[in-house]
């Protein structure tokens, strides 16, 4: 979810403002039971990655921009809205896209050049999840848990996961959601939370995904899940990581359990051969015959 100032302009004027939108945040938190999982905020937009629990997203928005829109109107002594129309925001699943989208939002200011390091910015999320401060009203649990066990691997883990990132520059999807512009989530999810029918993928499953990559790279499904560093054979899973998301057959955690890695291993090779596609004619067009040959199209 990203709100943006009205014309471009800047909502945050001093650090006092920034404490003031975490306060409002606890609040709006503990009366509408939802979760924040991420968040950012620059200087003319904020973004926030939240899971909402039974009050629709609609009423904590509107919740949160009000009462900001308040303190900032009378601070500044001045009148009308601060924000640009509605906020705009996508549907996520979080079991194939919450990791990703966390990093994305955590390195906001690495892309727009504001810090070299996460970490060096001080009004975002990731230094909470480092554990370099405190903030009661975001969520870390879950994400840190889909790293390891022990809370400090979990972070050192999820440190590397976040640093990997820094390749992927802007993606589309985090701004504009899916086919219908605010969806990123596969069938299933969509079915269960929209309660509509989509046009399915074919059914594809992991298995099916490594069967055929390890045909086309001349590689065993053991060397895949071994520990050779053998170029052809991380690149090998590298495609089967970026085939399996592309085609809603597995989350990237389920890819890294699966040949027995971390999941920041897995988004970082995917990460970057999203970059490779989009810089070679050649990479699209194999990959895109890797799909059609999968899904029988």
């Amino acid at each position: 979810m990203m709100l943006r100032g009205n014309g471009g302009q800047d909502i945050f004027f001093d650090h006092e403002d920034r404490y003031h939108l975490y306060l409002l945040i606890q609040h709006g938190v503990e009366r509408y039971g939802h979760r924040i999982h991420g968040f950012c905020c620059m200087t003319n937009h904020i973004h926030l990655a939240i899971q909402v629990a039974d009050d629709p997203l609609s009423g904590i928005m509107q919740n949160l921009s009000f009462r900001y829109t308040r303190w900032i109107n009378k601070k500044q002594a001045r009148t009308g809205h601060l924000f640009q129309g509605r906020y705009k925001a996508i549907l996520v699943d979080a079991d194939h896209y919450l990791l990703e989208l966390v990093r994305y939002i955590h390195l906001n200011p690495v892309r727009a050049g504001r810090v070299e390091n996460p970490q060096d910015y001080a009004w975002s999320g990731h230094r909470a999840y480092l554990g370099m401060e405190t903030l009661p009203w975001l969520e870390t649990d879950w994400v840190l848990s889909q790293f390891a066990k022990r809370l400090k691997t979990c972070r050192h883990r999820y440190e590397v996961f976040i640093s990997a990132g820094k390749e992927e520059g802007y993606r589309q999807e985090f701004h504009h959601g899916g086919e219908d512009g605010r969806v990123l989530a596969d069938d299933r999810f969509l079915e269960q939370v929209l309660g509509k029918k989509v046009h399915s993928l074919p059914d594809v499953s992991l298995d099916d995904i490594v069967a055929y990559v390890s045909a086309e790279y001349g590689v065993s499904e053991e060397e895949l899940r071994g520990p050779s560093r053998n170029h052809r054979v991380s690149e090998a899973r590298a495609v089967i990581g970026w085939l399996s998301r592309r085609l809603r057959a597995s989350s990237i955690t389920d890819v890294a359990l699966y040949f027995q890695r971390a999941p920041s291993t897995f988004s970082r090779h995917i990460g970057k051969m999203d970059t490779k596609a989009k810089s070679s004619e050649i990479l699209r067009d194999k990959l895109d015959a890797y799909i059609s040959a999968i899904t029988h199209a």
